[in-house]
């Protein structure tokens, strides 16, 4: 009868202890909150749930063609073939990727006739497109920059930014850019807040076709940019994802860089190859940072070694590699740029044509600020519940803040959505 008591009282002992711990696995993610939904991917699928067969979708930041479908440049299935071709091995890569894009990524940032080219102290790795640079910059930064851990991001700035560098352990502030009376760059308030901040902050610049304003400094405001975050002693980590696909001109492009560094700066830079090479699934990109000295340069150079070991260990070597081949082989780097040239042209002339269209309709307001902008996005000047009304009345989706991705105007497209600007414009 003891006995039999015992097992009862066992099993029952077990019981409890199976029914407890179910409760702990079922309750171990009972406080995680649910995140709130990603603007873009909802604007994409609330296109995709569209029935109108003249639907436009201007939310999407990739490029598209004329006829509105993705682009893979004539050069990179060229660079492709001929590294399937080559039959290469799958082996890893160096921690810091492949040494011969690596060395191009920083010869058409920086150019040839750079000093710290010239004299071999940038530290470079090659990095998971520019998202994965700008987090090993902000790591980095969080781990050796000397001062205060505080980065500067204009306003507004990608959105990635802000996320990007609060998980690197970094506190972000932001910093006057946008006026939106204007529609253009506030150009006098972002230097009185440079001038406002405490010395040696870190200052984000994006080096051209600011996201998502589509809005640019001039050579001369680089130049007064310049002169404030020297005068402040600011330490600059530019972040350059278009070069070439801005104006057509890779050298046009790295204007604001390679004048910060002929004017004594030592920035870092976070370069992606996604827009200006169609790699946007490859995931190519580089981080480089501007060194005192050769020695210099092997210090941090093993220190970023440090800091990507644990993070992804080494980079993916198929997009690199065809980065290298564009960049690298003559005849296609000339290819490539030549095709950039026309990424960059289609996008500046939707931009015309959109303008156009709105004028030709009558419309009140001056549009002059779609062709002042440049880059894939612009900034419209349109409000949430306009942009509200161009989704649910005509079939136009793009973000509540009045961006638009002109990659997604076509000549097929651009007139009825000048026409649905118009209606709810005037």
């Amino acid at each position: 009868m003891l006995a039999s008591s015992r097992v009862v009282t066992r099993q029952a002992a077990t019981q409890q202890l199976r029914a407890i711990s179910a409760v702990r696995a079922a309750s171990t993610w009972a406080n995680v909150a649910q995140g709130p939904p990603d603007a873009i991917l909802g604007i994409t699928e609330a296109f995709k749930a569209d029935s109108h067969p003249e639907k436009i979708n201007l939310g999407v930041g990739a490029y598209r063609d004329d006829k509105g479908k993705p682009y893979v440049l004539p050069s990179v299935k060229q660079a492709e073939k001929k590294i399937i071709d080559a039959n290469l091995d799958k082996e890893y890569a160096g921690i810091t990727g492949v040494p011969a894009f690596a060395k191009a990524a920083a010869l058409l940032a920086y150019g040839p006739d750079s000093a710290p080219i010239k004299e071999d102290r940038i530290a470079i790795t090659q990095s998971i497109s520019g998202t994965g640079a700008l987090r090993i910059g902000g790591a980095f930064l969080e781990r050796h920059y000397p001062y205060a851990k505080t980065v500067y991001i204009p306003n507004p700035s990608w959105a990635n930014h802000n996320a990007v560098f609060k998980d690197s352990g970094l506190k972000v502030e932001k910093y006057r850019y946008y006026n939106k009376d204007t529609i253009g760059l506030d150009y006098e308030g972002m230097i009185e807040d440079i001038k406002k901040m405490p010395k040696n902050s870190i200052v984000l610049l994006h080096a051209c076709a600011h996201n998502p304003t589509g809005v640019d400094p001039t050579e001369e405001q680089w130049r007064g940019i310049s002169d404030a975050v020297k005068e402040g002693e600011h330490y600059t980590f530019f972040d350059m994802a278009y070069q070439g696909f801005a104006s057509g001109d890779t050298n046009k492009d790295a204007f604001a860089l390679r004048h910060f560094i002929s004017e004594g700066h030592r920035p870092c830079l976070a370069q992606s190859f996604a827009k200006n090479m169609g790699l946007y699934g490859e995931r190519v990109g580089a981080f480089s940072i501007v060194c005192e000295s050769t020695d210099e340069k092997k210090r941090v150079d093993s220190q970023l070694k440090i800091l990507v070991r644990p993070l992804y260990s080494n980079p993916p070597v198929h997009g690199a590699r065809i980065a290298s081949e564009i960049l690298n082989d003559p005849n296609l780097n000339k290819q490539w740029l030549d095709e950039v040239k026309g990424m960059a042209d289609r996008i500046i002339k939707m931009r015309a044509l959109l303008k156009e269209n709105l004028e030709q309709l009558g419309s009140k307001h001056d549009w002059s600020h779609i062709t002042s902008q440049i880059g894939m996005f612009a900034y419209t000047g349109l409000k949430a519940e306009q942009m509200d009304a161009l989704a649910k009345e005509h079939s136009v989706y793009a973000t509540k803040d009045g961006r638009i991705s002109v990659a997604g105007i076509t000549s097929a497209n651009v007139k009825r959505l000048a026409e649905s600007i118009y209606k709810i414009t005037g």
